[in-house]
Formats: structure tokens, C-alpha cells, sequence
């Protein structure tokens, strides 16, 4: 198929708003916490393990301030308020250059393409660093000006000095367990954010959150929120990142579309989880006694 025959959706950062509210169960404050935050102009750490629901709280508060409603004194109108989100998932090949823009050459010549970051600055809106601390050092560089009273970007290149939007908001997030001496968060860097832990969920919560987004029935998101509940004590015994909601939605998503229970749970939680032989036994043991 020739390429101008294929019809491809192209949506820039700028227009980029949460349309539908995600699913969310909070389980503290960390709504108010957050919606505190961003009215305040501080920066927000969130940290915890993977699958926790880190990606999808940032969504849900996009989504949620941008739906919130308040009264114009003066013209007594409703007036709402839309903020982007902008999620970068960062790498180690991550510089600085990726997120504030840089030069590029076309048939007309060159010419200066803004980075998410930049155009999440200029638009008034939420940029969230995925796991920050994969990103090169020089990125702190860029983000220490946005983070304190001065919220400035510095595009040297362009010998431009940029004020952030009145929505703009840094927020980034890091598992802990992953990192050691080397890929860690400066406490220069640290102490520019309030942080929100994030953990696994309570039983009840998780098995909601189980049932709502794999759509399996009460009984079998009940069952795989017990085994990811036991297979967390595991992590005393050698194993290092234990099953998340995120693997047990999997299994459920396999359940519902015909898969064995046993099965499913192999491939999603002990394949998926670790490579370890002593591991996977340890692990389809306690499959096998909740799936018989």
C-alpha cells in the first residue's frame, strides 16, 4: 500500500488531554495531595514498584484537574480548564537535547523542533518523566531552573530563556528497588519535589482493580489478588520484584479470553516475573493451591 493511502492520526502534545476519565481507585490523600501540588506550582515525585499504578494516578489527575469547574466572580460563567499531559519515558540514551528540541535539516533548511518538554512548558501543561533516573545526568541540568520559584527553561541553542505557562507542572517518578549508588536521585534534585509513595493495594482494592480491567468475574479477581498477595512474601526469599497488578490484569485478560487459570498465570506472573528455575517452582506452587 502506497503511504498516501494510509490514513495516519496525528495529534500534537499541545492537544493531548485525558477525554476519558481512567480508572482509578485512590487508596490515601494522594488526590488531594496532588491537586494541592499543582495548584501550588510544586513539583511531584511519585515512587514505588512497577505496576503500581504510578502512569495511570498522573492520567487520572491530568484528567481530573482539567474537569474541574469553578465560578468566574465576574462573569458568573463556568469556566474549565484543559491541561495536557506529556509522558516521556526516559532512557539512558535520554540528553537533554531530547526533551528541549534541537536542530533538524529539511528539504527548506534548518530549522528549530521543540522537544515535549519545551512544548510542555510553552502549553501549560503536566510533564511526566518516567523513571527520571534512567535519563543521562544532564537532564537535571534542564530540570532544577522548572522545579524551584524561578520555573525557567534554558534553551541554550536558541539563546532563549523560556517562563513556564501558569499550567505548567514537573512531575516524575522512580522505582526505588531498581536503583543503586549509580542511578540515583541527587538530594539536590529530591528536595525540589514533594513525593508520593506508591505500594501495592490493599486486598479489596486490588481485586477491584483486578475485576474492573481484566473483566474476569468476582470469584477469579479475588483469586489472583490472593496470589499476588503471596507471592509478595516471596521477595524475603530471593525474589526481586514481586507480582504486580499489572501481571495479575494480564493473567486475567488470558482467563477471559479462554485460557486455563494455571496456564494463564504461568506465562503472566512466574514466566513474566523472573527467570529463576528454584523461583518459577516456588511461584507455581502457590498458582497451583489457589487454581487447583
Amino acid at each position: 500500500m502506497s503511504s498516501d493511502k494510509i490514513n495516519y492520526k496525528s495529534i500534537r502534545i499541545e492537544e493531548f488531554k485525558i477525554s476519558e476519565k481512567p480508572f482509578y481507585i485512590p487508596v490515601a490523600d494522594e488526590i488531594n495531595i496532588f491537586h494541592s501540588a499543582y495548584k501550588q506550582k510544586i513539583p511531584v515525585l511519585l515512587k514505588g514498584p512497577t505496576g503500581t499504578g504510578k502512569t495511570r494516578f498522573v492520567e487520572y489527575m491530568a484528567w481530573h484537574i482539567s474537569n474541574i469547574v469553578s465560578k468566574d466572580n465576574k462573569k458568573k460563567s463556568e469556566v474549565q480548564k484543559e491541561v495536557p499531559l506529556i509522558t516521556v519515558a526516559c532512557h539512558e540514551d535520554l540528553t537533554a537535547s531530547d526533551l528541549v528540541g534541537r536542530y533538524l535539516i529539511d528539504p527548506e533548511g534548518t530549522r528549530w523542533v521543540d522537544g515535549p518538554l519545551t512544548r510542555a512548558v510553552k502549553a501549560g501543561g503536566i510533564c511526566y518523566l518516567d523513571e527520571v533516573v534512567e535519563a543521562r545526568k544532564d537532564t537535571t541540568v534542564i530540570i532544577h531552573p522548572l522545579t524551584d520559584h524561578r520555573r525557567l527553561l534554558t534553551i541554550d541553542k536558541l539563546g532563549e530563556l523560556i517562563e513556564a505557562s501558569e499550567g505548567f507542572l514537573m512531575v516524575v517518578s522512580y522505582n526505588p528497588g531498581y536503583q543503586n549508588a549509580l542511578k540515583d536521585l541527587k538530594q539536590s534534585t529530591r528536595q525540589r519535589f514533594i513525593a508520593i509513595e506508591f505500594d501495592f493495594p490493599p486486598f479489596e482494592v486490588e481485586k477491584e482493580i483486578i475485576k474492573t480491567e481484566s473483566g474476569v468475574n468476582d470469584s477469579i479477581a479475588s483469586s489472583l489478588a490472593t496470589i499476588g498477595e503471596k507471592i509478595r512474601n516471596l521477595t524475603d526469599y530471593g525474589l526481586t520484584e514481586a507480582a504486580s497488578p499489572r501481571v495479575l490484569i494480564y493473567a486475567g485478560r488470558l482467563i477471559k479470553e479462554g485460557i486455563p487459570a494455571r496456564r494463564a498465570c504461568q506465562v503472566a506472573i512466574s514466566w513474566g516475573i523472573t527467570d529463576d528455575k528454584k523461583l518459577h517452582k516456588s511461584i507455581e506452587e502457590v498458582i497451583s493451591a489457589i487454581f487447583p
